[in-house]
Parts: structure tokens; sequence; C-alpha cells
């Protein structure tokens, strides 16, 4: 059973960081794109960062470029986002996703909420 298991996520202040983190089973992260999404209340669930299988290629929606940085760690399994700059429009429910190729995720996690207060 495909498991991702996402943490980090609070409440910080316009302007401040946060760090996400999704762990995946061994298998599962070897053999996966890792993406990010979010969704905010009322709204649809939308593609936020995504890393290929070898880490050589990253992908942004253009709200978070230059804000966000995703990572993977192959001997950790577990791959990261990085929020800087953090605004209001960022709070969300933020999931982790694993897929065989990006934009395809066929896994998800159970979400973490990430609150930015002005």
């Amino acid at each position: 059973q495909v498991q991702l298991v996402e943490s980090g996520g609070g409440l910080v202040q316009t302007g401040g960081s946060l760090r996400l983190s999704c762990a995946a089973s061994e298998r599962t992260f070897n053999a996966s794109a890792m993406g990010w999404f979010r969704q905010a209340p009322g709204k649809e669930r939308e593609f936020v960062a995504a890393i290929n299988l070898s880490g050589l290629s990253t992908y942004y929606a253009n709200s978070v470029k230059g804000r966000f940085t995703v990572s993977r760690d192959n001997a950790k399994n577990t791959v990261s986002l990085q929020m800087n700059s953090l605004n209001v429009e960022d709070t969300a429910v933020y999931y982790c996703a694993a897929g065989k190729t990006h934009p395809r995720y066929d896994y998800w996690g159970q979400g973490t909420q990430v609150t930015v207060s002005s």
C-alpha cells in the first residue's frame, strides 16, 4: 500500500517561511516523480511544484516561482517544499503526490494545513 505522509504545516505570518516534508515508502519514492498541490477553501486543488525522479528537473506554478523550492532526498525517501515570502494567498491544505511522471499523479497524501496570517 502506497503511503505518503506530509508534515511541517502550521501558522506563519506574512513574509515568513515554512518547510513541508513528505515521506514515502522506498519502493514508491524510487519509482516516482513527486509533486506538491494545494487546495484553498472554496477553490479547486492546484499544482504548486514538482520534481522528477532523478531530481534534475523541477516545475513550479507561476504563483510560487522564486519563493518556493522543491527538493528530494533519495536516501531518506522524502520530498520537501521550502516556502519563503509567504502571503495570505498561500493559505491552503498542501498535498504531496507521487506518480510515474509529471504531471500525472496516482497517489496522494492526506494533506497538511498551511495558514498565513496578515
